[in-house]
C-alpha cells in the first residue's frame, strides 16, 4: 500500500514538475506564486491518498482475508482427512490378515485422498494468489489511469487561467472578430 502511494505521488510530482517547469520559462516565476502551488500540490496530494489510499487498502484487506479463509479452510479439509486416516488405522491394527488387507487399502486410499487434497489446495491457492495478482495489477492500472487524468485536466484548467491572465482585452477582441470571419467564411 505504502508502494502504491509513494508511486502516485511520485508520478503527481514529475507531471507537476513538469507543468511548474513549463510556466517558469514563460512567467518568470516569483515565490509567492511557487508557494501558493507547491501548498496547492500538497493538499492535492493529501487528498488523494486520502480518498483513495482506505478504499484501496480496504479492497487488499478484504482480498486477504478471503485468501486467508481459503487456506484455513483446505487445512482443515487436510486435517480432517488426517483424522480419519488415523482412525481406520487404530481400528484395523486389532484385526487379523484380513484386517491387516483392509489396513493396507485403507492406508493407500487415505494417501490418494490426502494427496488429492494436497493438490487441490494448492491449485486453489494458486489460482486465488493469481486472482489477487490480477485484482491488484487492474487497480493499479485504474488508479493510475485515474491520477493522469485528473493531472491532464489540472494541467488544462492550469493553462486556461495562465491564457486567461495574459491575454489582453484587445487580443480578445480580435481573436472574437476572426472567429467571426472563420464562422462567416464556412456559411458561405
Amino acid at each position: 500500500m505504502k508502494a502504491i502511494t509513494l508511486l502516485v505521488c511520485i508520478m503527481i510530482m514529475s507531471i507537476a514538475s513538469s507543468v511548474f517547469a513549463a510556466e517558469a520559462e514563460h512567467v518568470g516565476g516569483d515565490f509567492k506564486d511557487w508557494a501558493f502551488k507547491i501548498i496547492n500540490f500538497a493538499i492535492l496530494v493529501f487528498i488523494i491518498v486520502k480518498f483513495l489510499g482506505k478504499p484501496i487498502k480496504n479492497y487488499f484487506a478484504q482480498r486477504k482475508e478471503l485468501i486467508e479463509k481459503s487456506i484455513r479452510e483446505s487445512q482443515e479439509a487436510k486435517e480432517l482427512a488426517q483424522k480419519a486416516l488415523q482412525e481406520v488405522e487404530e481400528k484395523l491394527k486389532l484385526k487379523d490378515q484380513e484386517v491387516q488387507e483392509i489396513l493396507n487399502t485403507a492406508k493407500k486410499i487415505g494417501e490418494q485422498e490426502k494427496m488429492q487434497i494436497i493438490q487441490e489446495s494448492e491449485k486453489m491457492k494458486e489460482k486465488i494468489l493469481e486472482q489477487a495478482k490480477t485484482n491488484i495489477e487492474f487497480e493499479v492500472k485504474m488508479a493510475k489511469d485515474a491520477l493522469r487524468l485528473e493531472a491532464a485536466e489540472l494541467a488544462i484548467q492550469l493553462s486556461e487561467q495562465k491564457l486567461k491572465e495574459k491575454i489582453t482585452p484587445e487580443e480578445q477582441e480580435k481573436l472574437l472578430q476572426e472567429s467571426i470571419k472563420i464562422i462567416e467564411g464556412r456559411k458561405n
